[in-house]
């Protein structure tokens, strides 16, 4: 192997040789002509390569045999073990009736109907889910994770918009595969989405997965401890070649594929929809992408002593199911992971919790309800259809004419009757109408399974009666406890989803990701998806549908109503909107005005008025101040109390913000001159730090061109002693330096609390005056009252006769 001294350096540390390694190092390295060197290795040596690389593509023919008929073998027996799973999955989907069944038993043309209530259920589930799920606005929204703060807050609202936007316009799989995907998961009862970076695509990707698509061993719980994990993948084998190509598979042979057996689900869906396979030669491979735990030889996992662990280390494992090859072995776990943690790429969506890894559907709860109903309602199609046209003996001697043919209605046939009695010849069997028993027992069986799967229709008021809101919750409560649980579990579901596609995008955005929207240009940097922003689903796990969500938000308005006071009436309404889904609420209800800063004379008005004014910071508090008080001694302000009062509270307003602006603007002044001494002492500080250094360079240089006599050692000596003086004397500047900083600080923190204490006091201070300005205002009114009445008397007393007659 021949090493080239211009290879990067990051290229040579391919090149990881362990030391057991080097004692097979065959004579010493070669020196070339051209600089680079040659060293010979025994056939033994193996080089690691790059974190993301194909491993298969350095592990042996036999080692890979070895692996791909294990984890076949284990894949076949994982898929054996649910075989009765699968069987009832697929006779399950018989119950849906979307195919009619042409009976001939128990008689042909028996009823081959098949009650709706299984298929009622399903549809109603997903049309419910799908509109909770997904809403129009887009299904994301974040929360600041701790403290919060104007850049907190602004980051929180680049990855909502950027997430609503990603799976809303460019990511065009994910609704759709939503949308069917909320159509198997209440059959199967277990529904898998699968987050990935798409490399043909440049972006991340979520795909939904069956149920029958992903295989789990017996043992497995759930998807973060189960040890192997195999999905599998139906791939073109142009698609197949394209990966080859590109270096992401092997490119080895492959022989045509077999045309496999299809499970009892895949032949029940095909028959459902009507379809078969005609064409043979689409070659269709069947992939097997296995995510496993392997100890690979000669990648096997070592302490920091280099001693084998022997622990089996994540790995992602694809194999060609036809012929067993196997196609790639990549590393599943972060590079800069020290503890090799799996990563994960599938999310469980469950219906209901189910007795081990699946969930159970309304297969396994409503299919017995189902059979029931189907077979009481063909029993009374079958009543009718025998009533309607009923059959008996007759005869031997009695000859109808065209008796072959059915009686239609006005028509009377010709008839011998040898007895002369035709009701003697003619015994019709005692087929009885459709029983009421049958029906109300199908009455019931339908309510039990409607009641079940939540979507009876629940009549909140008869006629013109309207029921309470607390009533109406009650009742939404009651009939929505089974859809309530089953959306708490998806809730939770999509909340793992979006984060595992968060962490996609702070793996692959670049730094600044510009991109377009409807009305301007948007932008999310990498750093966005970090720690302090979560990402949740936008729906609600405790509200399940649009009807609870309104009545929850009328409740909240009446209660507003009735005590305004107490709550925001216009938040009260915007949430009614919102939870009706009104779009551009703002046009309806535009925010308040904000008060904005008066000039006295219209202050004054106001004031006068019986208006409150506000003072602002930035007015001339003094010519205010100066305004006010002019009014305050005016003959109409002192004959109205309320009036002065509100003067007097509003004057204090502007003493209080002109207080605060004078320290304000003398603690900045203050802070500016100590900045500027630190900034000039540390300036001074450097400068003298380049002088002495030029000085040293200076001298050394000197010393080298003189001779070498006593005096000049002795000169050397002297100037080293200076310059070790002239260090320390750098050292005590800058310890000096420090000393002042911390200085500054002191005394900046000594400055704000005596800013504080002064404001306290000043506070305390402006209160005193307040109310000593009041108290003074009403002892001189009490003063010119008792003055008043005592003049009023002395009139009446002068305006009186001595007899007591008025003159």
């Amino acid at each position: 192997m021949a090493i080239d001294r211009e290879m990067p350096l990051k290229e040579q540390m391919k090149f990881d040789m362990r030391a057991e390694e080097v004692d097979i190092m065959e004579g010493d390295p070669q020196l070339d002509a051209d600089g680079g060197a040659t060293i010979n290795f025994g056939p033994e040596v193996q080089m690691s390569e790059g974190h993301t690389e194909n491993l298969a593509d350095f592990l042996s023919d036999g080692d890979l045999d070895v692996i791909s008929r294990d984890l076949v073998e284990a894949y076949e027996g994982d898929k054996d073990s649910r075989e009765e799973w699968s069987s009832t999955y697929a006779e399950g989907l018989d119950l849906l009736g979307m195919k009619y069944e042409e009976r001939s038993n128990p008689f042909p043309g028996a009823s081959g109907v098949s009650h709706p209530l299984l298929a009622e259920s399903v549809t109603q589930f997903q049309a419910q889910s799908y509109k909770e799920l997904f809403p129009a606005g887009g299904p994301v929204k974040t929360q600041v994770m701790g403290m919060t703060n104007p850049q907190v807050e602004a980051q929180s609202g680049r990855v909502k918009e950027f997430m609503n936007y990603q799976l809303t316009h460019v990511m065009e799989e994910y609704e759709p595969e939503l949308d069917q995907m909320l159509f198997h998961l209440p059959l199967s009862g277990s529904a898998f989405r699968k987050i990935y970076f798409d490399n043909t695509l440049g972006r991340p990707v979520s795909k939904f997965v069956s149920s029958e698509d992903l295989v789990v061993p017996y043992e497995a719980t759930d998807l973060m401890t189960c040890a192997r994990i195999t999905h599998v993948v139906k791939m073109m084998s142009n698609e197949l070649r394209k990966f080859q190509v590109s270096g992401f598979y092997r490119d080895i042979d492959l022989e045509d594929p077999k045309d496999d057996d299809p499970s009892k689900v895949k032949e029940k869906i095909d028959e459902i929809d009507g379809k078969k396979k005609a064409y043979t030669k689409d070659n269709v491979h069947t992939l097997l992408e296995m995510h496993v735990d392997l100890d690979l030889p000669g990648y096997e996992d070592a302490n920091e002593a280099g001693e084998e662990t022997g622990i089996s280390l994540p790995y992602i494992v694809t194999i060609e199911d036809n012929s067993g090859e196997i196609l790639s072995i990549r590393r599943n776990w972060n590079e800069q992971d020290p503890l090799k943690i799996k990563k994960q790429y599938f999310v469980h969506y469950k219906f209901l919790p189910g007795l081990g890894f699946y969930g159970f559907g309304l297969i396994h709860m409503l299919g017995g309800l189902t059979k029931t109903a189907t077979s009481i309602l063909r029993q009374l199609i079958d009543a009718g259809t025998l009533v309607n046209l009923p059959a008996g003996f007759k005869a031997r001697g009695l000859r109808i004419r065209d008796d072959d043919q059915p009686l239609v209605p006005g028509e009377f046939r010709d008839v011998d009757a040898p007895a002369g009695d035709i009701r003697n010849s003619l015994v019709p069997l005692p087929y009885k109408e459709p029983s009421g028993t049958l029906f109300n027992l199908l009455g019931f069986v339908i309510e039990s399974g409607k009641s079940f799967a939540a979507v009876a229709d629940m009549k909140l008021g008869e006629g013109n009666e309207v029921n309470p809101v607390g009533t109406t919750m009650a009742l939404l409560e009651r009939g929505m406890k089974v859809m309530s649980a089953i959306h708490k579990r998806m809730h939770m579901a999509q909340g793992k989803e979006f984060k595992l596609l968060a962490q996609l995008f702070a793996e692959t955005l670049p730094n600044v990701y510009p991109y377009q929207v409807v009305g301007g240009n948007q932008a999310v940097k990498a750093q966005d998806f970090d720690e302090r922003i979560d990402v949740i689903p936008v729906s609600d796990p405790n509200i399940f549908s649009v009807t609870q969500r309104v009545t929850l938000a009328q409740q909240q308005l009446q209660l507003a109503q009735a005590a305004p006071e107490m709550h925001s009436l216009p938040e009260a309404y915007r949430r009614m909107y919102e939870a009706m889904g009104v779009q551009n609420i703002e046009a309806l209800m535009p925010p308040p005005p904000q008060p904005q800063p008066k000039d006295p004379a219209t202050e004054n008005s106001d004031l006068l008025a019986g208006m409150p004014a506000q003072a602002f910071q930035g007015q001339n508090h003094d010519a205010h101040i100066a305004s006010h008080f002019s009014l305050m001694t005016s003959t109409v302000v002192k004959s109205n109390p309320m009036a002065m009062a509100n003067i007097q509270a509003h004057v204090m307003q502007h003493i209080s913000l002109k207080a605060q602006e004078e320290i304000q603007a003398e603690v900045q002044q203050q802070m500016m001159q100590q900045q500027m001494m630190m900034e000039m002492q540390n300036r001074v500080a450097e400068r003298e730090a380049e002088l002495i250094d030029n000085f040293v360079t200076e001298l050394e240089d000197a010393l080298k061109d003189s001779t070498q006599d006593p005096l000049v050692e002795l000169k050397k000596e002297e100037l080293e002693l200076r310059e070790q003086d002239m260090e320390r004397k750098a050292q005590e500047a800058q310890l000096k330096l420090e000393l002042e900083e911390r200085k500054a600080d002191d005394r900046k923190e000594t400055d704000e609390d005596r800013i504080d204490q002064q404001k306290d006091a000043l506070a305390i201070r402006s209160a005193i005056a307040a109310e000593k300005l009041e108290k003074d205002s009403k002892n001189k009114m009490m003063d010119k009252a008792e003055k008043i009445t005592a003049n009023l008397e002395k009139t009446a007393a002068n305006i009186l006769n001595p007899n007591g007659r008025q003159q």
